[in-house]
């Protein structure tokens, strides 16, 4: 039976999916005291890179679809590692990275794809701290990468 986060996340349409393995040298998820840090979560929906840059071959609207799939995959890095989504006390902090061009300033604005999801499914818990930050280049040419800290009971 799913708990009141998943039933929440089912009203939406959105369905948690397996965690991803790591591609390189490092741990999806770290755990230190009450807080779990979660590595950059990718725009991978279904195995299909949502890629673009913003500001050259994606609008907004992309960019901000892009990081609410971060954010649905972050909910699968917690599910992994708490094994329930009803455990998260908090969203403490995302960094997001967008793939911008040169003169793309709306970072914040393709962020908050991510950043309503985490309100509207968690409430006042989800609000959080966060950087929305332009780069040039990211893996696999997503649109968004995301990474998270997460208090939990």
């Amino acid at each position: 039976m799913s708990g009141t986060v998943e039933s929440k996340l089912a009203s939406l349409g959105i369905s948690v999916p397996a965690a991803t393995a790591p591609v390189a040298n490092y741990v999806p998820t770290v755990i230190s005291g009450n807080q779990l840090w979660i590595s950059g979560q990718v725009s991978i929906a279904d195995g299909k890179p949502i890629t673009g840059k913003l500001g050259v071959d994606a609008d907004v609207e992309a960019g901000k679809a892009a990081a609410r799939q971060c954010a649905i995959n972050i909910f699968a890095q917690i599910k992994a590692a708490l094994g329930d989504l009803d455990r998260v006390k908090r969203v403490v902090k995302l960094n997001a990275f967008v793939n911008s061009a040169p003169d793309f300033i709306d970072q914040p604005k393709v962020v908050n794809g991510a950043s309503d999801l985490f309100v509207e499914v968690f409430g006042d818990a989800g609000r959080h701290a966060r950087s929305a930050v332009g780069v040039a280049a990211l893996p696999l040419g997503v649109a968004v990468e995301i990474d998270a800290v997460i208090e939990f009971a």
